[in-house]
């Protein structure tokens, strides 16, 4: 929390503003003074972080308790370090695309960022999702940083959501093809569902989507019609080019796709040895289960639905969440050399 904190202070910032103004109209009249202020609005954060941090270890621990440790911990000692060095390398590498993919989508809603500076709002984003719940935690710190250097900060809100919600498309297409390519494997129930939960985000999106459109904008006051206004013109930059969209998600299908090859390659090091079909079916699908804000970053749920999902295909659950934790270990290392970089070019951004 420190090296985000000396990287942006973007957690920080509406507290902090909050806290200046409190500062100016005093303490007298029993009004609170600006340590205390401070001390209440911190309070909430800090409790929401024990609670994601202890989620995580109460899965890690649930998960240790009805497998063989032992066993897990074999396979983790199986993987040579150069490997592993190797793999983080490449996982940054892949993440390269995703920066390339988000200042795409900011920049066509309007942000303006060059980029360096879009590659300090991804990595710091990167990095906050260590201290922040679930996948999306790290969206909050990479927006705020692109609404300081961004020329329009709807564009920079409207692109970043919009990016999120290619990547969740490009994962659904990816285990939508593994289902299609495993259906000996899969059970004609299990697919079905899982198809049907396809169908029902897509068709919330869709209804997301008309319901924006039959808000009353003119019954909001001013200042919240100038900024539906602002985003609108965001939105219609976005829709004006719909080509940007299909090429990032091109981008995420392929920059997924490598995440799950070395994945594949971490299992494969530790004597995990599944179909890569069965891998395309399980990862996206354990990815978006990390998304749901009960842990830190998704530890302990995605290794525990991954090694769930893989069951079917033979797959020994010591070894999957052996794996799993491999690949935790990647991208924490990895969102440390992020944060770490954020921090190096800050001044030049």
């Amino acid at each position: 929390m420190r090296l985000l904190g000396a990287a942006d202070n973007a957690a920080d910032v509406s507290v902090e503003s909050q806290t200046n103004h409190t500062q100016t109209s005093g303490t007298p009249g029993g009004r609170p003074d600006a340590t205390e202020s401070r001390r209440r609005k911190r309070a909430p954060a800090a409790v929401r972080a024990l609670l994601h941090y202890g989620g995580s270890a109460l899965a890690l621990a649930l998960l240790f308790r009805f497998l063989p440790g032992r066993e897990v911990l074999h396979a983790l000692g199986k993987l040579p370090p150069a490997l592993w060095i190797a793999v983080v390398a490449a996982y940054l590498a892949t993440h390269l695309l995703g920066v390339a993919k988000w200042r795409l989508m900011v920049n066509t809603a309007g942000a303006g960022l060059n980029r360096l500076q879009a590659a300090r709002c991804y990595f710091a984003g990167l990095f906050g999702s260590l201290f922040l719940p679930s996948l999306i935690g790290g969206d909050l710190v990479r927006v705020t940083l692109a609404i300081r250097y961004g020329k329009a900060s709807a564009g920079a809100l409207l692109g970043s959501f919009v990016d999120r919600i290619v990547d969740f498309t490009a994962l659904v297409i990816l285990a939508t093809a593994g289902a299609l390519l495993v259906p000996g494997t899969l059970r004609p129930q299990s697919r079905r569902v899982f198809l049907l939960i396809g169908a029902a985000i897509i068709a919330g999106l869709a209804i997301f989507a008309v319901l924006i459109t039959l808000i009353p904008f003119r019954r909001l006051s001013f200042r919240m019609r100038r900024r539906a206004v602002s985003l609108r013109r965001a939105g219609r930059s976005i829709v004006q080019r719909p080509g940007a969209a299909i090429i990032a998600l091109s981008i995420s299908l392929a920059a997924q796709l490598s995440f799950i090859s070395l994945s594949v390659v971490l299992a494969d090091a530790c004597g995990l040895r599944v179909l890569f079909r069965a891998w395309l079916f399980a990862w996206p699908i354990a990815k978006l289960s990390a998304a749901i804000p009960v842990t830190q970053g998704g530890i302990g749920v995605r290794e525990a639905a991954l090694a769930g999902l893989l069951v079917p295909f033979g797959a020994p659950p010591a070894l999957t969440v052996a794996a799993g934790l491999a690949w935790e270990a990647v991208a924490i290392s990895g969102a440390l050399i992020g944060g770490t970089f954020a921090l190096c070019v800050r001044r030049r951004a």
